[in-house]
This record gives structure tokens, C-alpha cells and sequence, in this order.
């Protein structure tokens, strides 16, 4: 079984409305998803034992697990050209008071509307940017997977310790 990229997203969603009710339809819809395309990707996720069959929820532990071990073997991150982006990495809000900031533009998604101008960072998935400026949790999610994807060693143990408080609390 292959897990996709745009299943991550769906489950980091999942993890950001922590004991929320929710339908298919409204997951693909804050997702700028398809109904049938998160449907799937449940499946996948599912039968890759990274979610909970009966309640349709991630396993926290193992999520966990894949995403520090495994995601930036399959979905490692893709630096691009300068562009205007939501910022990510160590350039996001809630991060970069603590990283120091090198010379080096800052890593944004692409987006029309961004308001930071820096290098590229290839999103999970294409509607990365739309669905983590509508939701804030879920920004923070995807803002610690990108720097366990790509950043530097200190930047990825500070980001797994965050995780893990965060997938605690979910649970």
C-alpha cells in the first residue's frame, strides 16, 4: 500500500479537530479536497495502521512514529525558486523567535497571497497554503512535518518534541 502525501494532510487535519465531529464532506471541503479523494486516503491510512478503524481517527502513537521516522523518506522536502508564500519552517510565526534567522530567504509555500518573499518549499500538497491559513492548528501541524522533512538537525529535534506534545494533547 502507498500512502500519499495529500493522506498526510487529511490526518494532520484529523489531529487539528481533535474530537470534533466531522463528515467527509466537510473534511474534503477545508481540505480543498475532493469527497472521494479523502475517502481514499482514509483507506490508505487505514490500511497502513495509522488510523483507528471503528472511530475514524488517527493513532496518535503510531502517526507519531511515521511522521518522525518515515515521512522525510517519502515526501522529503523540495526547495525551489524565490517566490511569494505563506511562510513555513523556521520562517513561520510561532518558530522563528526561535531560530535565528541566517541569510538565507526563508522557506515559504507558494501562494498568490503570501506576504513573504522566499524560497520555495514544496507543500505536502497543492492546497497546503489554503487550508493551513483557515485553520491554525493545522498551520502549526504542517509547519513542524516541514521542519522534520527538511530542517536542520536542531530544527528537527525541537519540531519532534513539539509534535509529540501536540499529538499528546489530541489524544
Amino acid at each position: 500500500m502507498i500512502l500519499r502525501s495529500q493522506d498526510i494532510l487529511v490526518l494532520l487535519k484529523l489531529v487539528s479537530w481533535a474530537g470534533k465531529d466531522w463528515t467527509y464532506a466537510q473534511l474534503a471541503k477545508s481540505l480543498s479536497m475532493g469527497v472521494g479523494e479523502v475517502h481514499r486516503g482514509l483507506g490508505r491510512a487505514l490500511r497502513c495502521r495509522l488510523v483507528d478503524g471503528e472511530k475514524k481517527r488517527p493513532l496518535y502513537p503510531v502517526l507519531l512514529e511515521f511522521l518522525v521516522h518515515g515521512l522525510k523518506h517519502c515526501c522529503p522536502a523540495e526547495r525551489g525558486p524565490q517566490t511569494r508564500g505563506v511562510p513555513t519552517g523556521h520562517a513561520a510565526p510561532f518558530v522563528r523567535s526561535i531560530f535565528t534567522q541566517g541569510r538565507e530567504p526563508p522557506p515559504v509555500w507558494p501562494h498568490p497571497e503570501g506576504k513573504v518573499r522566499g524560497s520555495s518549499l514544496m507543500p505536502l500538497y497543492r492546497s497546503v497554503p489554503d487550508a493551513a491559513l483557515e485553520d491554525e492548528g493545522l498551520y502549526r501541524l504542517l509547519v513542524l512535518v516541514d521542519l522534520i522533512r527538511g530542517g536542520n538537525a536542531r530544527e528537527r529535534e525541537w519540531a519532534e518534541k513539539e509534535l509529540a506534545k501536540t499529538l499528546e494533547a489530541a489524544e
